[in-house]
């Protein structure tokens, strides 16, 4: 199968048979073997009815629907799994997305060997303070951080060869961090495609201001689990040992200047209570990176690693 085409939504009932009549047509002019895989995100209107009427007439189109709304990388994360095509393109259901994009992502990842290809919007036709601004701030952090060079990290049009998304899981807000996923997986060619983005024709947004917040704590989620998952000693033993040295130094001045002069009183010094609370804190940090040690090298999947291998007879 050439492509799997995967569309996460909720609530877009009014959009659905535009889209995948549009798909059928980009589909079928370029001669692709092909599967959509439409994930009802816990949809309030008909939209899952929708799907099977669509299913019902055409069966390359499937669904899976949840029982309520658990977010579009919970739906993301579930299609992946089924998703057989040899090219994965991830897109909208809002009909921002444009299927003509389709078979120039394809040819990005098949014939220019990328692991990922972003939809870059460049034009965007969204509001400007409580989109643009705010996205184009979120994408700064997110190059910055991740040191992925995206102009559109949440892009939701992207082509992925099916290996990437076979290694990677996505939960929380992670669905905008994919690349970065992607990368400390060891799929370090990814690329970006200046794509369409169309003005909503039915509905309007289902994400808010909170999808900023949550989406930087999960940034720094990644960050911290891509370096130090795997050794958590390294990060939490080397602040627990600096914090107590630093503690301990203290107290040895404090100590030192009492042998020095025995009418210096250390207990009546702030630096006194300064150094046991660092000292405590060192020591509770040291703990808690030899306990996540522990907790790691008894993981299943401590020593599961994304490799190429070739092996002759």
């Amino acid at each position: 199968m050439n492509i799997s085409i995967i569309i996460p939504l909720k609530d877009e009932a009014e959009s659905l048979p535009e889209l995948t009549s549009w798909i059928k047509k980009v589909m079928e002019t370029n001669a692709y073997t092909y599967e959509v895989i439409l994930v009802d995100d816990g949809s309030t209107d008909q939209s899952w009815e929708v799907i099977l009427s669509i299913h019902q007439v055409d069966d390359r189109f499937k669904g899976i629907k949840f029982k309520r709304n658990y977010g579009k990388s919970a739906a993301l994360n579930v299609a992946f799994k089924e998703a057989k095509g040899d090219v994965v393109i991830t897109m909208d259901a809002d009909l921002q997305d444009s299927p003509d994009e389709i078979p120039s992502l394809y040819r990005k990842v098949m014939h220019e060997n990328f692991d990922l290809v972003s939809g870059w919007k460049k034009k965007r036709f969204d509001n400007v303070l409580t989109k643009n601004i705010p996205s184009k701030f979120f994408n700064a952090v997110t190059r910055k951080m991740s040191g992925i060079h995206l102009n559109d990290f949440n892009c939701g049009l992207k082509a992925y060869k099916n290996e990437v998304i076979k290694n990677i899981d996505v939960y929380g807000e992670m669905h905008r961090y994919i690349p970065v996923l992607a990368k400390w997986a060891g799929y370090g060619k990814i690329g970006e495609k200046e794509v369409e983005h169309r003005p909503r024709k039915y509905g309007s947004s289902k994400f808010g201001w909170e999808r900023f917040i949550n989406g930087f704590l999960d940034l720094t989620t990644i960050m911290f689990i891509g370096k130090f998952g795997k050794k958590p000693m390294q990060f939490f033993g080397l602040l627990g040992t600096a914090s107590f040295m630093i503690g301990f130094l203290i107290s040895l001045y404090l100590i030192i200047s009492k042998l020095i002069n025995l009418e210096f009183t250390i207990t009546n010094r702030p630096s006194f209570y300064i150094a046991l609370t660092i000292m405590m804190i060192g020591t509770q940090l040291f703990l808690a990176g030899f306990i996540a040690e522990l907790v790691s090298r008894n993981a299943s999947d401590r020593n599961n690693y994304n490799i190429d291998s070739t092996k002759g007879i």
